[in-house]
């Protein structure tokens, strides 16, 4: 008999819905094919647009479906122009990533040959590594709560032995991980600014004792600043790197840029029992309802979801849709064949997500 899975589905604000749509039914395509695993989908209403409607921006109904679910699934989230009464954005993601602990913020950045890249890029090479950003504490643990006068605001960084530890914890498991699937050599990059803050020397402090428990892999470290440079000049040298969650918040932007913008780059906030897994890009108002939104982060973050289930679960046809799924969108980018207007081609989302499931299925 197949696992069945209950997957929390937020769909989002803008075009949230219209690349949440075709995410859904490729997923449902795959699970009624692959003989091993069922998807059972429960919409859970959040975002701006609800609150703009309701008051609320995450009802807390809409919390224990994502607590009771196996996994969640969230589309783009906000609008620019519907904010709290203080002026900051309608963020649910936040709010769920504290809620459930997602202490780990997986942001894979990846191009392979082929790819259009704006770096001057040698032919023979590919990036393939992923950022782990610390998504609960750090420069965002005052959202919305900071401290502001007539002459200064104030905001305070908080950096927890407690979530450090499961954070470095959860790095080091993921190099040897991808070690095994020969995706990397097994290295973890501590990247901060401990030179300068006393917080980073203790975040620095906690990644070395983590490291020496892990005599197989590489431990090294890297400022912020000079791994904002690196990742120009030589991007393909990286396999994990683990930070802080405002340095985590600018580097994965800069990431998604080598793989030609954000509508490549999806993400995923994990924690010991629950995780989330959505696109890193916005909500786009301008082209909602225009059939025009890139669908490939959505989808890849659905991929990540896949493969996170597989090993979590022990279900290696989930693993295997999961890889199946992150290669086809992969392919489809590499060919340069059907591409959105934002990746320089001139497909829209139905195309774009026809050409993924052409790739799963007819190629």
């Amino acid at each position: 008999m197949n696992q069945t899975f209950s997957i929390a589905v937020f769909h989002g604000d803008g075009i949230g819905p219209e690349i949440m749509a075709p995410t859904l039914a490729i997923l449902e395509r795959m699970a009624e094919a692959s003989g091993g695993y069922d998807l059972v989908f429960q919409d859970a209403p959040a975002g701006a647009a609800h609150y703009a409607r309701t008051g609320e921006s995450l009802p807390e109904r809409s919390i224990q479906i994502a607590r009771s679910s196996d996994a969640i699934l969230l589309s783009a989230m906000g609008l620019p122009d519907v904010r709290y009464d203080d002026g900051t954005e309608i963020s649910p993601q936040i709010e769920l990533r504290k809620v459930l602990t997602l202490f780990a913020g997986i942001r894979p950045v990846t191009v392979r040959k082929g790819q259009k890249t704006p770096l001057n890029m040698p032919a023979d090479r590919e990036i393939d590594f992923v950022l782990v950003r610390e998504s609960t504490e750090g420069l965002f643990f005052t959202q919305g709560r900071g401290e502001v006068t007539r002459d200064e605001a104030r905001e305070t960084l908080l950096i927890t032995r407690d979530i450090s530890e499961k954070l470095f914890r959860f790095a080091f498991d993921l190099a040897k991980t991808r070690k095994a699937a020969g995706r990397g050599p097994g290295r973890v990059t501590c990247v901060d600014k401990a030179n300068v803050f006393r917080a980073f020397a203790f975040f620095r402090e906690m990644f070395d004792a983590e490291a020496a428990k892990h005599s197989d892999l590489i431990a090294d470290h890297a400022y912020v600043d000079a791994t904002a440079l690196w990742m120009i000049q030589k991007p393909w040298d990286f396999d994990v790197l683990v930070t802080e969650n405002m340095f985590g918040d600018i580097l994965s932007d800069l990431g998604a840029g080598l793989m030609g913008g954000l509508g490549l780059a999806p993400s995923a906030d994990i924690g010991l029992e629950h995780a989330v897994f959505q696109p890193c890009h916005g909500s786009a108002p301008d082209i909602a309802g225009k059939g025009l939104a890139n669908p490939f982060a959505m989808i890849l973050s659905a991929a990540m979801m896949l493969e996170w289930l597989g090993v979590k679960h022990d279900n290696s046809a989930l693993s295997k849709d999961g890889t199946r799924l992150r290669e086809a969108v992969e392919d489809v980018v590499a060919s340069g064949a059907l591409l959105t207007r934002d990746l320089g081609g001139t497909a829209g989302t139905e195309a774009a997500a026809s050409a993924v499931l052409d790739a799963l299925f007819v190629a």
